[in-house]
């Protein structure tokens, strides 16, 4: 059940200020065929500046991944960034699931919004997979690519090896899309170098109910 004040859902409002304060708006755009995209974009792009493009990661949409990075790049870059489809509020009703499709709904995202010669791509974790596959369907657009954390070259048998901590791609996926607090404190324990301890399970539940159990998240 969901708190009756919920800090992730403020905490959530909190980031959609500072992103507008920023000079990024919140967008939605229909690609077609039962796909929308949100995406936050310069309220007023310069000419003289360069275009980022960030893709986040499984597990957050884009304000959660990239909030602490937005004020200073915004300086310096025309910033766009998407929820990928599926995540925060982009949805669509069709049954792809591949990096591919993602790949192919940003850039329909950036042409919709009329980004005209070449950008600079960084993604982070899954983001890094739909970055690549950019970059493999639209090398002449991209000017720089950087991939963080993202094994775009790891194989099932690297699991079976022991490379990561999980042992296969439904652990790694259970994980990765929780849907208990048991859950998030596992992936905790696996992404931070000093996780937090004793995390009361009604927050982690209020982060679950905010950021995965949502009309749009159809990922799997």
């Amino acid at each position: 059940m969901p708190m009756c004040f919920s800090l992730i859902a403020s905490r959530d409002s909190c980031f959609r200020s500072s992103f507008s304060s920023a000079g990024l708006k919140s967008t939605t755009t229909d690609l077609g065929e039962g796909t929308i995209i949100h995406s936050w974009v310069p309220k007023h792009p310069s000419p003289s500046k360069p275009t980022l493009l960030l893709i986040h990661g499984i597990g957050a949409n884009a304000m959660w991944q990239w909030h602490e990075f937005i004020t200073p790049l915004t300086s310096r870059f025309n910033l766009y960034v998407p929820d990928l489809i599926f995540f925060g509020d982009s949805y669509s009703s069709r049954n792809e699931r591949s990096e591919t499709f993602q790949a192919q709904c940003v850039m329909g995202l950036m042409e919709a919004h009329d980004v005209k010669g070449k950008m600079h791509v960084a993604g982070i974790s899954y983001g890094g997979f739909v970055a690549y596959s950019m970059a493999a369907q639209y090398g002449e657009r991209i000017e720089r690519l950087v991939l963080c954390c993202a094994g775009i070259c790891a194989e099932e048998k690297d699991m079976e090896k022991g490379m990561f901590q999980v042992k296969s791609v439904e652990e790694a996926v259970s994980i990765l899309l929780p849907q208990r607090a048991a859950q998030v404190r596992q992936l905790m324990k696996i992404s931070f170098y000093k996780p937090a301890n004793n995390v009361p399970s009604c927050f982690l539940n209020d982060f679950i109910e905010v950021i995965f159990i949502t009309p749009s998240f159809k990922l799997i």
